[in-house]
């Protein structure tokens, strides 16, 4: 057993006893791990309110050598999720990402820095002033990439041969991953046609880094939605739960 200190976000909280809770977090140094957090239930438990739902904590976690879970035994709080007190469309946006969050990573997986830094970013930008479906739509783009799945919106990914982006509509294949040029399409089954200005648009996304995304507008959205929804689920193989409670539509905030 060794005991380590990280960064985390918390992901999941599940009541295990009358007192204790087992934490799901996504950590700078050791990756995604679920550690039982014993006392935390308790009036005056020794995590001092730090675990909620996207809370940031500084952790202390003596991880288990075998299957086992492993122990929390501290949890400092630096920066608590606020959403919930602000509006029903920016909690639900904190839910789908620390849910897909935890969908994207195993337990015992190395750690990813970017990835880590890219949910702060969107914690920080859902909490905050910016758009909160554009956030998530630059999280699961930006993250896809990161994770080697983003979706291919310029070369083929049947020859790798550079697709005409002039087209109003291109070719793209979500089983693939990415967009058709002429000569391979018909060899494929189950090909969507996208607008243009919305590649564009999953383009500009997955390569932004923070702050708003010039040319992605409100008009962009629903069709946005579908596609990088689909290309989620298709990474995944299944449907997250929380998907349901993103709008299909732009809504005012």
């Amino acid at each position: 057993m060794a005991t380590e200190q990280t960064e985390a976000i918390v992901l999941r909280l599940i009541e295990f006893s009358e007192t204790s809770l087992i934490a799901t977090l996504y950590s700078r140094d050791l990756g995604r791990i679920s550690a039982i957090a014993k006392g935390a239930r308790r009036p005056k438990s020794p995590f001092d309110g730090a675990l909620d739902l996207l809370a940031v904590c500084r952790i202390v976690v003596i991880c288990k050598s075998s299957d086992a879970l492993d122990l929390l035994t501290e949890a400092k709080l630096q920066r608590r999720f606020r959403a919930a007190s602000r509006s029903l469309l920016r909690l639900n946006c904190g839910y789908y990402v620390a849910e897909v969050l935890r969908l994207w990573t195993d337990s015992g997986a190395t750690a990813s820095h970017p990835l880590y830094d890219l949910t702060l970013r969107t914690i920080a930008a859902i909490d905050g002033t910016e758009d909160p479906l554009f956030a998530v739509l630059r999280f699961e783009l930006t993250g896809l990439r990161i994770l080697g799945h983003a979706p291919a919106t310029r070369d083929c990914v049947g020859c790798g041969t550079r697709v005409d982006t002039a087209a109003a509509r291109i070719p793209f294949a979500y089983h693939m991953g990415g967009v058709l040029c002429p000569a391979c399409r018909p060899r494929q089954r189950e090909v969507a046609s996208i607008r243009r200005e919305v590649l564009q648009a999953c383009t500009r996304l997955q390569d932004a880094t923070g702050g708003p995304v010039e040319g992605v507008g409100e008009n962009l959205y629903r069709d946005l939605r579908a596609v990088v929804s689909r290309c989620v689920c298709t990474h995944l193989g299944a449907v997250p739960r929380t998907q349901s409670l993103l709008p299909t539509k732009w809504v005012s905030h």
